[in-house]
């Protein structure tokens, strides 16, 4: 008996031990929710600290529900970008159309959140900041689980033993690597590589991004306010994936560089910055399937699990309301009941939302100048006010109640 227990005369049940590897937006999100139901939670993270600032995120429809009932909803209302205006560029760099974002992104005005990934982390580490025990600067190395529980050595040379554990580490997971094989198996790549980085605003553009297309090529240029710098984005139509170049900086550099050699508007400059930048991201534009989210006493959530792609516009929602459902599904469950409840409770709600993928590249990245034709038609149609409702996709699960320990 614990010193506890002698001095109660009470017999206290160990806190189950889980690891969660990634410190992204599915890790913290998860840990809140496992530390509420009582257990002892460790977040690995091979990152020297949480990342901040990052290209702007956004929360809508049923993950809105889930920040309300973590309490951080106020701070995210304050830390909300209120982006006005979206304007699309012909390839001569004139003016196409002007519409509100969301008439685009299937947004509600007043409703849904779109803020910088870094205010949305830092929300996330402070409500848990105090309950979790954060490891930076390491990552898992190995899983065993031959015995009663999951035996990580860790790459820094640790070794510990958890119950359970959970691979919250991305579209590039070594936790799916290591249950269930390469990447390849599950990678559906949707014929696009893209960069992003962030450059000096020049341009005086305050609280709104400009789009320039091509066939096949898009460059815009991203103000979330009116801050001296904006995002720079470029993406590019690529048949196969580049995998030499995955991590390879300079590698990735000369390839976005080789694709817009012969572009026009801002382009030139958006290279020569990108040349320089120190916060390059570059990446193929894909999703993650995968028949199955966990194998033993292992789960996936988020993006290892189900990214849909920034197309879809959904990630960061659907990492959070993933984080929710997995611990609420193991609540009064063992491993294997809890997982593959989690799995039949919300497999039909990522499958809608990676559905949204065709809506979202249709009108960003037109691959054809017949298919950039239509678009632009459609555009100079489109209301210039946002819709009063969202997409369905986006609200197409209702969360069930969660009963913390006490």
């Amino acid at each position: 008996m614990t010193l506890t227990d002698q001095l109660t005369g009470v017999r206290t049940t160990p806190r189950r031990e889980v690891l969660i590897s990634g410190a992204g937006i599915a890790g913290p999100a998860l840990a809140f929710w496992l530390n509420r139901r009582g257990y002892a939670v460790t977040v690995v993270e091979k990152a020297g600290t949480l990342r901040s600032g990052g290209y702007p995120v956004d929360v809508r429809g049923t993950a809105l529900e889930v920040v309300r009932r973590m309490g951080i909803l106020p701070r995210l209302r304050d830390a909300h970008i209120d982006l006005r205006r979206l304007t699309f560029l012909g390839g001569d760099g004139g003016e196409v159309a002007s519409v509100h974002p969301y008439t685009v992104t299937g947004g509600v005005a007043g409703r849904d959140l779109e803020v910088r990934r870094g205010d949305l982390t830092d929300a996330l580490r402070t409500a848990v900041s105090d309950d979790v025990e954060f490891l930076f600067n390491d990552s898992v190395d190995t899983l065993d689980q031959s015995g009663h529980g999951v035996d990580v050595t860790f790459s820094g040379g640790g070794r510990r033993t958890f119950d359970m554990v959970f691979g919250a580490d991305g579209t590039h997971s070594r936790t799916r690597e290591m249950l269930f094989g390469p990447e390849e198996r599950f990678h559906r790549y949707l014929g696009h590589c893209f960069a992003v980085f962030t450059m000096r605003n020049t341009f005086g553009l305050s609280h709104e991004t400009v789009m320039w297309n091509t066939p096949g090529r898009a460059a815009a240029l991203y103000a979330v306010g009116d801050d001296d710098e904006v995002h720079a984005f470029l993406d590019f139509a690529r048949p196969e994936p580049p995998y030499d170049a995955f991590r390879n900086p300079e590698a990735q550099r000369d390839l976005v560089a080789a694709a817009f050699a012969d572009a026009g508007w801002e382009v030139p400059g958006m290279l020569a910055a990108m040349r320089d930048a120190d916060d390059l991201f570059f990446d193929g534009v894909s999703q993650i399937r995968v028949p199955r989210w966990s194998s033993g006493r292992v789960a996936l959530v988020g993006d290892a699990a189900y990214a849909p792609s920034f197309l879809t516009g959904q990630g960061t929602s659907l990492a959070l309301v993933g984080a929710y459902m997995l611990a609420a599904s193991l609540a009064g469950r063992d491993h294997t009941a809890g997982f593959a409840a989690y799995e039949q409770d919300t497999r039909e709600f990522v499958t809608v939302n990676q559905g949204l993928v065709g809506e979202g590249g249709a009108t960003l990245f037109p691959a054809t100048a017949e298919a950039l034709a239509q678009r632009d038609e459609r555009l100079r149609g489109l209301r210039t006010v946002p819709a009063a409702q969202g997409r369905p996709a986006h609200s197409a699960l209702t969360l069930p109640e969660f009963m913390p320990m006490t």
